[in-house]
């Protein structure tokens, strides 16, 4: 811990908790995290708990705040906005992250001058999830690499490291679960130097129930990708939608022609004017797509801008 205080040239390290009904685990969280990260703050983000998490984290010597809005994405929101660190450290409250990793990085953050480091899950599959969620997670992680890049093999993890500037310049627009994943967007859109390190990933506590719900938040999360997908590449979300149609309008007109060739007749007329109506509508796609590419380029630069205004701020 010394030689993180020495890197961070006596700069603050904030611990942020967001929870949900954690009163189970969350005390031995944050007196984990106090015993790792002494000189760290460790705050704890009540979302509407119904149970003793506030009393306990308390207890435990966090500083305790409550967020009234539902869901982790709009508390993840509210920890970014109000907390004023260089180095923060987000885990989740169910006592599931192995927080003696965290020393190790935060000093990667530093000493590599990195933006995120991600703690990607041990034995994830084996040791705490249902096989909906095990799936679920092989299977978005492969879409994520498909459609954002491969730099990201947990997207889904929890305990995460940031830099001050990747902290004030995420906009944070989801409000569920599907937070994490438009973390790991974020970065890959800005370019940001990021790593990975294994970590150890355990069971919750006896007795506690996870927030997740496989179908629901599968449902979310397909949901934000393609949202994201089409705000980020705007050109080829567009461009594959175009493609389609025009696909489909030859499919349609394809018998019609040979029709026309051999007798001079058009003998179903609506199917000409619905391969028509798809030609237009990939045309249409196509210019929006084109239009919409160059005001995603637009709000690319000024994202990049507010990150480098804030990495002035952090030298």
């Amino acid at each position: 811990m010394t030689h993180i205080q020495e890197s961070l040239n006596k700069g603050k390290l904030a611990v942020l908790l967001p929870c949900y009904n954690e009163g189970l685990s969350i005390r031995k969280v944050v007196e984990d995290f106090r015993r790792v990260l002494p000189d760290a703050t460790v705050y704890v983000f009540d979302n509407r708990s119904s149970d003793n998490t506030s009393d306990e984290a308390r207890t435990a010597g966090a500083v305790v705040r409550a967020e009234q809005w539902p869901g982790k994405g709009n508390v993840v929101r509210r920890m970014f906005s109000d907390i004023e660190a260089d180095v923060y450290i987000m885990a989740d409250g169910d006592g599931t992250y192995d927080s003696s990793v965290a020393p190790q990085m935060i000093q990667r953050l530093i000493d590599e001058h990195l933006d995120m480091v991600v703690g990607t899950r041990r034995d994830v599959y084996e040791n705490a999830h249902r096989f909906g969620h095990g799936f679920g997670n092989r299977l978005f992680n492969g879409m994520y690499s498909g459609l954002f890049g491969p730099l990201f093999s947990d997207i889904f993890s929890g305990y995460r490291v940031f830099s001050r500037r990747f902290v004030k310049s995420f906009p944070a627009v989801s409000s569920g679960f599907e937070i994490e994943t438009e973390m790991s967007v974020h970065a890959s859109q800005l370019r940001m130097p990021i790593a990975e390190i294994p970590t150890a990933y355990g069971a919750r506590q006896e007795g506690s129930v996870s927030k997740l719900r496989t179908v629901r938040d599968a449902i979310r999360i397909m949901f934000t990708f393609l949202i994201l997908f089409k705000e980020i590449r705007p050109a080829r979300f567009f461009g594959v939608l175009a493609s389609g149609l025009t696909v489909l309008a030859l499919v349609l007109a394809l018998p019609l022609l040979v029709t026309y060739v051999e007798t001079g007749l058009v003998p179903r007329l609506p199917t000409a004017v619905l391969s028509m109506g798809l030609v237009l509508m990939a045309g249409i796609f196509t210019v929006s797509g084109l239009i919409l590419d160059s005001v995603a380029r637009g709000r690319l630069e000024q994202k990049r801008m507010w990150y480098m205004t804030n990495s002035a701020k952090q030298g």
